[in-house]
């Protein structure tokens, strides 16, 4: 038996129970956050001469939130909506839209053909889900260093049925990569056959970084189209979701000010409007923290950035001469992506699974849960306890060894 199996055979004796599965917050980082519990009192009903409790107030949102938020986005609060919990829900709500209306700028129905979307690889299950559900192709284009392959992205768009893109631009899901000025102003001037091509840009992790003094700069795309003379072109979705707390934050987004009028009225058909009292909490909230929203992400960076330094750390450690496998510590975002050099993934994750770590099941990153090379698995170190990710990175690294030893013997 070699000293990979032994070791992997210890492990399983333990009997853990370890999750690197999904990109949660931590219960310490959901503790940041508690204050939104109580900052509303029984009189904090009234925003201005606005009453809370009641129906009126619109659908884009309650003006302190979509302030608030607008200035997070870098755009003019009327180009914002503040909706309810996630920004996914928001999305699905475009895509519904253009599907049985089409987008400013269509001659008619997206549903009318068989709309196509582009999405980057490896990137976001959820979003291939809310495609693939609501009838859209997916077209896959390979995300580089430095964001999203645009030179392939332009040769789709001369298909009139490729309608758009959806993918995470700043500290991408699960790479980490975040789209270059450069690459973002191509994106914003494309010339497409389609000429409704909209980007939709699933901005989640734009203030999400591992270190003050390190980061990534996220991109306007709102300013971008509107300068490229394509001011709808743009639809920049984020959310408070990993900010205060996952199952009661608040979903927003920026477009032009066009798009934000004709989408609020579809919205206006569909709810009287969002919960005006949660976004009131969560302005009282960010605004008396200390630093405000991003004295509250430097907070959330003292927490998670040392669980990514320690999956680099043990990977390298264990890994890190053997050729077996690749990654890259972001800086920023919520996960890291790690490729087997050998076609092991799907094996690494079952070995996992049996000595009691659960990983994001191989193939996840990839429409229709294929991935053709079988290599990629993401990691997600945020929930666990900083002593769990190292134990888990440990055993990870042994089911690579030992998956490698098993596929290089056959």
């Amino acid at each position: 038996m070699s000293s990979a199996k032994e070791q992997y055979e210890a492990f399983k004796a333990k009997g853990l129970k370890l999750n690197m599965q999904r990109g949660q917050p931590s219960d310490a980082d959901f503790d940041l956050s508690n204050g939104l519990l109580s900052v509303l009192t029984e009189r904090d009903y009234m925003a201005g001469t606005l009453d809370l409790r009641n129906y009126p107030g619109g659908v884009t949102g309650i003006p302190e939130a979509r302030a608030l938020f607008g200035a997070l986005l870098g755009v003019r609060s009327e180009q914002v909506i503040v909706w309810n919990n996630a920004s996914l829900e928001l999305q699905g709500h475009v895509l519904t839209w253009a599907l049985l209306r089409g987008v400013r700028g269509s001659s008619g129905p997206w549903i009318t053909g068989r709309p196509k979307i582009i999405v980057t690889l490896p990137g976001y299950d959820r979003h291939f889900l809310l495609l693939q559900t609501l009838g859209f192709e997916v077209l896959g284009v390979n995300m580089q260093e430095d964001g999203p392959d645009v030179d392939a992205i332009e040769k789709l768009a001369q298909d009139p049925s490729v309608k758009g893109m959806l993918f995470v631009p700043t500290y991408s899901n699960p790479g980490g990569e975040s789209i270059s000025p450069e690459k973002a102003a191509r994106l914003a001037r494309l010339q497409s056959a389609a000429p409704d091509f909209t980007i939709f840009a699933d901005d989640a992790y734009r203030v999400h970084h591992l270190h003050e003094h390190d980061r990534d700069e996220a991109v306007n795309f709102v300013a971008l189209c509107e300068e490229a003379g394509n001011p709808d072109r743009a639809f920049v979705f984020a959310s408070t979701s990993k900010i205060t707390f996952a199952g009661a934050g608040l979903g927003f987004l920026a477009s032009s000010t066009a798009n934000v009028q004709a989408l609020g009225s579809w919205l206006n058909a569909l709810s009287i409007g969002p919960n005006k009292l949660e976004q009131y909490r969560h302005v009282k909230f960010l605004e008396a923290y200390p630093g405000g929203l991003k004295g509250l992400m430097r907070e959330h960076a003292r927490l998670i950035a040392p669980k990514f330094a320690a999956v680099d750390e043990v990977l390298q450690r264990e890994l890190g001469s053997l050729g077996l496998a690749s990654w890259k510590l972001p800086k920023g975002g919520y996960f890291i992506s790690l490729n087997t050099a050998l076609p092991v993934a799907d094996r690494v994750v079952k070995l996992a699974e049996a000595a009691g770590v659960s990983l994001t099941p191989a193939g996840a990153t990839y429409p229709g849960g294929r991935d053709p090379n079988n290599a990629n698995i993401r990691l997600a170190p945020t929930r666990p306890p900083l002593n769990e990710v190292r134990e888990a990175m440990t055993v990870v690294a042994t089911c690579i060894r030992v998956a490698s030893e098993e596929h290089q013997a056959r």
